[in-house]
């Protein structure tokens, strides 16, 4: 995401197929090596949305209020979901499609991420337009690790549209995110720690900084005795910016 900030991106082909084989050669020895038992034995089917009052993502305001789909599938720990976000008040605000591939095993999970946005290096916002320097679409790889009082996650660019570094080289730009979950008074609650590790103009970072401390509760608000919707309620700091956000939500699933 965030294709707002890379306005001149710089391909490498060879870095990028030397990191996609130490990542693919990784993501086979996770997927055939592990002997955590497997997910659930039939295909499950996610169909849903979100309407959110603000639309933030690791501690940066990506617009206002927003409508934002999902649709995936998962079986046996692998997933495939694609989730979008359009706004609702703004119409200014991007248009976002997001794919993800991804495999859960144990506390274990790997996956990569294709995020599209209405405002990148192509002017005409073709989705299908995948060329080096004249591309919306930014590729993701990440890892993490949930170990039940606390969760890992380390998010790396690979290709497309990534920011830069103070030299304007590519920055394979990077976010680490640590998440602690607990429960109070009737909420699921969620701690989140997040940090931008070097410099890169994809999140307008210079070095290593903390770009995201919030907190997050959500409850099922019960309408009748078969249907309830989830709802939520976020604030979020970004000491880097020195930006706050209070972002307010409910999700609608269709099953």
């Amino acid at each position: 995401m965030l294709l707002y900030y890379a306005k001149c991106c710089k391909f490498a082909p060879k870095n990028v197929y030397n990191m996609m084989k130490k990542y693919i050669i990784f993501a086979f020895a996770c997927l055939f090596g592990a002997t955590a038992t497997q997910a659930q034995d039939e295909v499950e089917t996610t169909v849903e949305a979100d309407v959110v009052s603000n639309y933030v993502w690791r501690g940066l305001e990506m617009g206002q209020a927003s409508l934002q789909p999902t649709l995936g599938v998962s079986y046996k720990g692998f997933s495939l979901s694609a989730w979008g976000s359009v706004g609702l008040t703004n119409a200014d605000d991007n248009r976002e499609i997001d794919l993800t591939l991804g495999y859960t095993t144990g506390g274990l999970n790997i996956g990569i991420t294709d995020y599209w946005m209405t405002d990148g290096l192509d002017p005409e916002n073709r989705y299908l337009r995948y060329n080096a320097h004249s591309t919306n679409h930014v590729f993701e790889a990440n890892i993490g690790y949930d170990f039940g009082p606390l969760s890992l996650q380390w998010y790396t660019n690979f290709a497309g549209a990534d920011g830069l570094t103070s030299k304007g080289k590519r920055a394979y730009s990077s976010y680490v995110e640590a998440n602690v979950p607990f429960k109070l008074g009737g909420c699921d609650w969620l701690a989140t720690l997040g940090a931008v590790p070097h410099t890169t103009t994809y999140y307008e970072t210079d070095g290593f900084c903390v770009n995201n401390i919030s907190l997050r509760a959500d409850r099922d608000i019960k309408i009748t005795d078969s249907f309830s919707i989830p709802v939520f309620g976020q604030i979020a700091v970004n000491p880097s910016s020195e930006h706050a956000y209070f972002v307010f939500g409910f999700k609608l699933k269709a099953f």
